[in-house]
């Protein structure tokens, strides 16, 4: 009871000190609102840069995520061109190589045979043989009849000739 008895003996100390802070504590209180505003705005600034760093990060994911997905999908479709034009390529040296081959066959087979050749000349130095000889017949035949023009045409001159000078056939001569 005493401390009871103290206390009520200091009530109005008391209630001056309580007075006394809460007008220090109204006094204050704009620059302790200030403070706490600036406080909460740095707490706020930093978790909203905190969460903006963590949208960057998982952008920065997502985009490389993509970009990869995106690059192995365009090496896939390289790769599958690249391997399309090498299988054209092959095809068409295989092709290449069965034309040559089948050329090839075809040529010495049927344009080149060498036993065909044979008697495809051989029946061409019989042919050349024909044609000689008809060639030398010709020329002598042609020899004969150009003689024979040749006879005929000093005939002719003769009997030309006779009949120039037939009147010196009916005149005498007279001499000595």
């Amino acid at each position: 009871m005493a401390g009871m008895l103290r206390l009520r003996s200091r009530i109005g100390e008391v209630e001056k000190e309580y007075y006394r802070r809460n007008r220090l504590a109204e006094e204050n209180r704009p620059l302790e609102n200030g403070a706490a505003t600036r406080i909460q705005s740095c707490f706020r600034g930093c978790r909203v840069r905190a969460y903006l760093r963590h949208l960057h990060k998982k952008a920065t994911i997502i985009q490389k995520r993509w970009r990869g997905f995106s690059a192995r999908a365009r090496l896939r479709q390289m790769v599958k061109a690249a391997y399309f034009i090498m299988k054209i390529h092959f095809y068409e040296a295989m092709a290449v190589r069965i034309q040559r081959i089948w050329r090839g066959f075809y040529v010495r087979k049927y344009v080149h045979n060498f036993y065909d050749r044979k008697r495809y000349l051989e029946g061409l130095a019989i042919k050349n043989d024909q044609v000689r000889r008809s060639l030398d017949e010709l020329e002598v035949s042609q020899k004969r009849e150009r003689a024979w023009l040749k006879v005929r045409r000093e005939q002719a001159e003769r009997t030309h000739q006779a009949r120039q000078l037939h009147y010196l056939l009916s005149t005498q001569s007279v001499g000595p």
